[in-house]
Parts: structure tokens; sequence; C-alpha cells
């Protein structure tokens, strides 16, 4: 973002990341502006990328998908265009909600949410391990949710220009 954050635009984020369905009069109120610049901040975080979009928190288990994994992934750097093919076909996996490349353990970390434990085993016998550019698999299967933070960790109560 070209323009630096003060005060205010940082307010402004820490709470719609608590909560995004605050009207612009509430949020206006919490931050000691009129509505009128406080739409014009929102929209300008908006418009320079900072927040990136609105979504809606679904419980998993609310429509009955109750299992999480955390698979690591070793890739078959042997085989032509591994990172690449591995990518492609991991994009039309629906229950993979997030993949990350990572150092030590292994090359990726992807996150796996399902229905239970025959639809994972499903999913890992006929799909994942179908794909030939997947050396090693190595389930990390979650038992319980102690914290699942939805606010980026930041200083919000300090201008980050006040040096």
């Amino acid at each position: 973002m070209s323009d630096k954050l003060d005060k205010i635009d940082l307010k402004i984020l820490k709470i719609l990341q608590e909560n995004s369905k605050i009207t612009n009069l509430d949020l206006s109120k919490r931050i000691g502006l009129s509505p009128a610049p406080t739409l014009e901040r929102v929209k300008k975080l908006e418009n320079n990328n900072v927040i990136q979009s609105y979504h809606a928190v679904v419980a998993p288990g609310s429509i009955g998908l109750n299992v999480k994994t955390f698979v690591l992934v070793d890739l078959a750097w042997q085989k032509e265009n591994a990172l690449n093919q591995f990518l492609e076909k991991i994009k039309s996996i629906p229950e993979i909600t997030e993949c990350y490349i990572i150092t030590g353990e292994a090359d990726f970390l992807i996150k796996v949410v399902c229905k239970d434990i025959p639809t994972y085993e499903q999913l890992l016998f006929k799909t994942l391990s179908q794909i030939e550019e997947i050396e090693r698999l190595k389930t990390l299967m979650t038992l319980s949710t102690v914290k699942d933070s939805k606010v980026l960790p930041f200083d919000y109560d300090n201008d980050p220009s006040e040096g």
C-alpha cells in the first residue's frame, strides 16, 4: 500500500477482523469518526488490497464436516514438471482447503477437511495416493481445535509511523 496505515486504519482492521458484519455507523462510533470518512477509509483499505475479502466462517461440524487433518507431502522431484503437475492436481480437490510450501519435515503441508474417517481414507487411497508426483504422505490427525483466531497478530494500538 502506497499510503502508510495510521492508528485509525489499524483500529478499523482490528474491528473488521473481529466482526466484518459491523455497520458503518457502529464502526464510525468505535473509531471516533463520522460515517462518511469511515466508509472512505474502509473503501481505501479495500482498494489497496489491505482488506482482501469478507467471509462467513462456517462451523464445519454444523454441515457434517467432522474430520480435519494436516498432511505432510514429499514430492517426487525426479518426475518431470513435478511441482506444477502436483499444484494443478490438488487445486481440483475441494477437500484440500489450504496448501503451503514448507521447510523441514516435508515439501508441502496441506489441510484437508472432510465428513468422516472413511471419507478421509477414500480421499487418501483413491485420490491423493494416485497423484504420481507425490513421493510420500504423512497424516497428522487433529483431535480438537483449541485456538482458531482470525485476527492477525499485530499491535493495532500503536501508530507505526510514530517511530
